[in-house]
């Protein structure tokens, strides 16, 4: 915790700034154990890491790569744009969609077929109709995820996740773009889409999602969306989201040996998640004075905390707000704005309007550094 303290004091220049708490055994009951070889439960809205197994190791995602492919696609492409359907993309093997050559599709059709229905030849339908070719859709997905979401541990090779030797990502990074994805309300549509009427050229249908969790085995109502995926090479791969109360939680679960293990595993780390920890805000708009200086909270801010704890709001000299538990420990560290300096930095905006100045900032080196600790602590964990 002392580390985490000194990383939010280094980083007091910046504008807005989280530090995430990872909590550990010392902070809750024993964490479940998995038959997964890699997991990670993140919440949603502050993006703390509440439990990880393996959750930097890279690993091959399979149809997990297709949340991905979505919202790069939702954000980069017209989805009213009509894609005519290649022979490659026809004959694209696994789980299909069965969209026939010549065949003319909206993007956004494609796109249910890609999330619901799992479908690999509308991936690459999407890939060819946006990028020419599913090598150079790579290519810009690859740095997307790298410069707009910050992932920096995972190289995919396609736009759908069948075996590729270099596709690969980790538990992490697909929480990051999960969470990433879900901020965007058609990407979190679709993915929470449980059945939809399919009329396609060679197919008429009833699409239902593949994700166990929202229909066959219902979870206490709060799944809110989800993705499975499978490849010989990865096991089953399986990503869920859902909220319960003013808590939402991001389950990713790699490489189970069974398709029910995986299940298992996310129901495990829904209770684990739900049963001991919430969500607190600190809402647009709330002020803190110190030292004669009067603070503004510019956006909404979000941390998480276990269920037990009374967290503790303290504004620092130089409007850093603190928020701590019982024991004393920083649970989440925010760097906020006085007025006089946002005016300041608006006025300078104005004249210089492709400076960063005077722009909200977020943060992502509390993170980096975060993660190489946890990295670290990943492969200790492996000695003992």
């Amino acid at each position: 915790m002392k580390k985490i303290v000194a990383i939010g004091t280094a980083l007091i220049i910046l504008q807005v700034f989280i530090v995430p708490t990872v909590f550990g055994e010392t902070d809750t009951p024993s964490p479940p154990e998995l038959k997964s070889e890699a997991a990670i439960v993140m919440d949603s809205k502050s993006g703390e890491v509440l439990y990880r197994k393996n959750a930097a190791k890279e690993m091959y995602p399979a149809s997990l790569t297709k949340i991905a492919t979505a919202i790069y696609t939702i954000e980069n492409a017209d989805l009213d744009e009509v894609a005519t359907v290649s022979s490659n993309a026809r004959h694209t093997e696994g789980t299909r969609v069965y969209l026939e050559e010549g065949e003319r599709v909206t993007i956004k059709k494609l796109l249910q077929g890609l999330l619901i229905n799992s479908g690999n030849d509308a991936g690459v339908a999407i890939a060819e109709h946006v990028s020419g070719s599913v090598e150079k859709f790579a290519e810009e997905l690859n740095n997307y995820l790298r410069t707009e979401i910050g992932v920096s541990n995972t190289h995919f090779e396609n736009p759908h996740g069948l075996f590729n030797l270099e596709h690969v990502t980790t538990a992490e990074d697909l929480a990051k773009i999960t969470k990433y994805a879900m901020k965007n309300e058609v990407f979190k549509k679709i993915f929470g889409t449980k059945k939809l009427k399919w009329d396609g050229a060679a197919w008429d249908t009833t699409l239902y999602t593949h994700h166990k969790l929202m229909r066959q085995r219902p979870y206490d109502k709060v799944i809110t969306g989800g993705k499975t995926g499978y490849v010989n090479q990865s096991g089953f791969t399986l990503a869920t989201t859902a909220k319960k109360d003013n808590t939402s939680l991001i389950i990713i679960t790699l490489n189970s040996n069974a398709h029910r293990g995986a299940y298992n595993d996310t129901i495990k780390l829904l209770n684990f998640g739900f049963e001991n920890f919430q969500t607190s805000s600190i809402p647009k708009g709330s002020s803190y004075k110190v030292d004669g200086e009067e603070y503004i909270v510019r956006k909404n801010l979000y941390y998480t905390h276990s269920k037990d704890e009374q967290p503790v709001e303290e504004i620092k000299s130089g409007g850093v707000l603190e928020i701590t538990n019982h024991s004393g420990d920083v649970l989440a560290a925010f760097q906020l704005e006085d007025p006089a300096s946002s005016n300041e930095k608006d006025a300078k905006a104005q004249s210089a309007p492709h400076t960063a100045l005077g722009l909200p900032i977020q943060s992502h080196l509390p993170n980096l550094f975060v993660s190489i600790g946890l990295s670290i602590v990943d492969l200790f964990n492996k000695f003992i």
